[in-house]
């Protein structure tokens, strides 16, 4: 689960949106969150670089953690806009929180080095 949600998030979705687009930074000011600029990074780093830590089991519980606010972000914003496309976000949801909780299991990178 960790390596295919990982490298799902990070290559379908991070990689695409590396650098935020003006339409990406103006989606997340609709939002309303303040800085949409920092914001849109934040999301795009969280989904480009957590997707590959989690994919590796590094710092599972803190990228789980990280992601599962961004994909409720995503979650709540697709739902807003009534276009169909919140079920991703909310697999990914519910993928980033069981890892949160769960942590990186047994064949994780932590284990290394912990």
């Amino acid at each position: 689960m960790r390596l295919i949600t990982g490298l799902s998030i990070a290559l379908a979705h991070g990689l695409g949106k590396m650098p935020p687009s003006e339409k990406f930074i103006e989606g997340v000011a609709k939002i309303g969150f303040p800085y949409p600029d920092a914001f849109a990074w934040a999301a795009v780093i969280s989904e480009l670089v957590g997707g590959f830590c989690i994919a590796l089991g590094l710092g599972t519980r803190v990228w789980g953690f990280l992601l599962s606010f961004t994909m409720g972000t995503a979650l709540f914003k697709h739902l807003g806009a009534g276009d169909g496309n919140w079920e991703k976000a909310a697999i990914y949801l519910a993928s980033f929180a069981a890892l949160m909780f769960i942590g990186g299991g047994k064949y994780a990178a932590d284990r290394r080095f912990v």
